[in-house]
């Protein structure tokens, strides 16, 4: 749990000073498009609703975010992007899965397989690793702004699974369906979240150290930069001060 704890928030955090913003804002558009095929609305729309804060995260410009939700429902015209996901080994025997948005399948799937291959890793076929994951609303919070006790009150109250005390963050689980419950008594209380999403989250981890854990890491900054992949998830448990090397 900590490894995906540290990782997440460290990329949370790098995406919001990357200079890269413009891949950026393709990949959430991609994702605002597809989601809204569910229904334009976010109250109604969990997927959406997700979509639009994180773009709000990044500072899109609101005309950005309503072309692609109107592209996804075809008030606009616009490109048809599928969902699709890949799944994998790492080095050190790493589950990975991948979560991508896509107008073409064939191309994104030998082009994914390539940064597997090229980065120690091997692509494995559907249903291989996605047992291994389990999905749940998880946020972030920096234990030095606000008192174990206090928080674990708030969030239970509002649904909350369990709260995990880590070495710098609590990280709080949720169902998915109680994440934006919970999420809403964190910001009420103004309580500031260094991450927070509906993800998935491994059942069980893999210990990596050293250069096995080195190139784990290459591999997954490889994948995340592909245009067509929204997420990488992994089982990896690497040692904290590795990680944010």
């Amino acid at each position: 749990m900590s490894g995906h704890s540290k990782w997440a928030t460290i990329k949370h955090k790098k995406a919001i000073t990357d200079s890269k913003r413009g891949s950026l804002f393709t990949k959430l558009i991609k994702e605002i498009t597809i989601a809204a095929r569910g229904g334009g609305k976010p109250e109604s729309n969990p997927r959406l609703r997700v979509a639009i804060e994180r773009a709000k995260e990044q500072s899109m410009p609101a005309d950005n975010i309503e072309r692609a939700v109107k592209k996804g429902t075809g008030e606009l015209e616009g490109v048809n992007y599928e969902d699709m996901a890949l799944e994998g080994y790492g080095p050190g025997g790493v589950a990975i899965f991948v979560e991508g948005v896509t107008d073409n399948k064939n191309r994104t799937t030998s082009e994914v397989r390539t940064l597997f291959s090229k980065n120690g890793g091997n692509m494995a076929g559907a249903g291989s690793v996605a047992w291994m994951f389990e999905k749940k609303g998880y946020i972030v919070i920096s234990k030095a702004t606000i008192d174990e006790d206090k928080l674990m009150g708030i969030v239970l109250d509002a649904g909350a699974e369990d709260m995990i005390v880590e070495e710098e963050n609590y990280a709080v689980k949720t169902a998915p369906a109680d994440f934006f419950n919970v999420k809403k008594a964190i910001d009420d209380s103004n309580i500031k979240t260094e991450d927070a999403e509906i993800t998935l989250l491994p059942k069980s981890t893999v210990k990596v150290v050293g250069n096995e854990a080195t190139k784990v890491l290459n591999l997954i900054d490889a994948i995340e930069e592909h245009e067509d992949v929204q997420h990488v998830y992994a089982n990896f448990d690497i040692p904290d001060d590795l990680i944010k090397e």
